[in-house]
């Protein structure tokens, strides 16, 4: 077991919410829809976590939970929130570096402590999520107030805007 699925291991254990469970997968269908289309999830109970940067000097990063239906509103609610002319989705190599979890498997879960978690309301009014679970060979699948007990987490109305019909 790897530090970072260790550390997710114990952030689950911890939590107060009941009802959180860590379900493997195959690393080949880590990827949102087809982890859906394989294990029977719906895309609307699946959340992405998603670091962004913020272009200023120095640079700033956040991660950013948002339900996989809809998609993270970088232009305007992340500058916003940065407060920056600039900000942009974080490059697969600097995710990795700044969390130690590779696209597909990165969680809100075992997040260095320092980075903000900001998490779209729209999460909140799930029953149940499915998150990355810290590598692409889990998921983490609970109910959404698990995100709450996060260090530095922080619920944000529209960080995410609506996916249009047909697209995702």
């Amino acid at each position: 077991m790897d530090e970072i699925e260790r550390r997710v291991r114990e952030q689950v254990a911890a939590l107060r919410t009941p009802g959180v469970e860590i379900v493997a997968c195959d690393p080949a269908l880590a990827d949102t829809a087809a982890f859906c289309a394989a294990y029977g999830y719906g895309l609307e109970d699946s959340a992405n976590t998603i670091v962004v940067i913020a272009k200023s000097d120095p640079p700033r990063y956040a991660a950013c939970v948002v339900l996989a239906s809809t998609r993270l509103d970088v232009n305007r609610a992340v500058r916003h929130r940065f407060g920056t002319r600039r900000a942009s989705f974080a490059p697969a190599e600097l995710t990795a570096e700044l969390t130690g979890m590779a696209i597909g498997g990165v969680t809100p879960l075992g997040l260095p402590e320092d980075l903000p978690l900001w998490i779209d309301a729209r999460v909140l009014t799930r029953e149940r999520i499915v998150v990355g679970g810290g590598s692409r060979a889990a998921k983490v699948v609970g109910p959404p107030d698990l995100l709450l007990e996060l260090p530095g987490a922080e619920v944000v109305e529209e960080l995410a805007l609506p996916t249009p019909v047909g697209h995702g």
